[in-house]
């Protein structure tokens, strides 16, 4: 990915999480475990989901493409962050920065986008179920999650365009464990306050709108499901909806407490101590959640296990 370069800053130091000495073998090793668990769970989410044609269904398709968005996601940030912990300095060039900068954008949009569209999934399913197969066509959900993907393109070249228009000239530090906004805005040398209004919109227009779409979506649900008598549709409602509002709810809470405070110093560092969470624990834990109580995942991984073992 090509970006032209105005600036005098050829490449950028990365401090990673901590510059503590005694902490950066155990933190590599921590995250290390934390890599493995969340590119096997995601490996694993798309693999079963794939062998299995009983979970060839829209909710699973959807949940297909949020695992390959998490396995992609953690790829960007983390062998870097990974690095960090064992050199002395860790260093990424100006193009390699802006490269994982869009790609950060284009990943974390997509996923907003995608767990709005399996908010919308679930609403059909439980509030017009006799109409949720011809709603939720295969036409349907490719348009919706080819949506997501072609929106979270677009933001992350805003995002870009907003990002490469700025001039360092000065320190080249980068207070964080990868290329984020606010800490480059902070050794930005030229004026960012054009830059800051776009981001703040396009960020604030992506939220509201899928946190809307989201709510609206669960608030029907809910009215729905006062009125549903039968105790084995009501689990099976709540099963549905209960791992999709968990990880809604861990993404958005982690993110919001990421990026809703101002640039300053002291908020970089809690961003920095906020977003291991928004991008390390997250990624790893939604494999799970959507497993772990999942009776059709159960029965896929019986099945595969069982295909591979004869």
């Amino acid at each position: 990915m090509a970006v032209k370069n105005d600036s005098s800053v050829t490449e950028f130091i990365l401090t990673g999480l901590t510059d503590q000495p005694e902490l950066q073998l155990p933190l590599f090793f921590l995250f290390l475990v934390n890599y493995v668990v969340t590119v096997v769970g995601n490996l694993s989410l798309i693999n079963l989901i794939y062998l299995n044609s009983h979970l060839h269904t829209p909710m699973y398709f959807f949940l297909f493409n949020l695992s390959f968005i998490d396995l992609c996601y953690s790829f960007v940030f983390t062998p870097k962050m990974l690095i960090s912990f064992i050199s002395e300095k860790n260093i990424i060039s100006f193009t390699k920065c802006m490269t994982q900068l869009f790609f950060f954008c284009f990943f974390v949009n997509s996923e907003c986008y995608g767990l709005t569209a399996m908010a919308y999934d679930h609403y059909v399913a439980i509030y017009k179920p006799l109409l949720y197969i011809v709603t939720m066509s295969p036409q349907v959900c490719s348009l919706l999650i080819s949506g997501s993907y072609v929106m979270g393109f677009a933001g992350a070249m805003v995002h870009m365009g907003c990002m490469v228009r700025l001039i360092f000239c000065d320190s080249n530090i980068i207070n964080h464990y990868m290329c984020d906004i606010f800490p480059l805005f902070q050794l930005s040398c030229s004026n960012t306050y054009a830059s800051e209004l776009v981001i703040s919109v396009i960020v604030g227009t992506v939220v509201i709108i899928s946190s809307l779409i989201i709510c609206i979506s669960y608030i029907l649900i809910l009215s729905n499901i006062v009125h549903i008598s039968a105790s084995q549709s009501l689990s099976k409602a709540f099963s549905a909806c209960g791992s999709h509002l968990v990880t809604v709810g861990l993404f958005y809470g982690f993110g919001l407490l990421t990026y809703v405070k101002p640039p300053s110093t002291g908020s970089v560092g809690q961003g920095k101590f906020f977003s291991v969470f928004y991008t390390n624990v997250v990624t790893m834990l939604s494999p799970f959640i959507y497993s772990l109580r999942n009776k059709d995942i159960k029965l896929a991984l019986r099945k595969t296990l069982k295909r591979f073992s004869n």
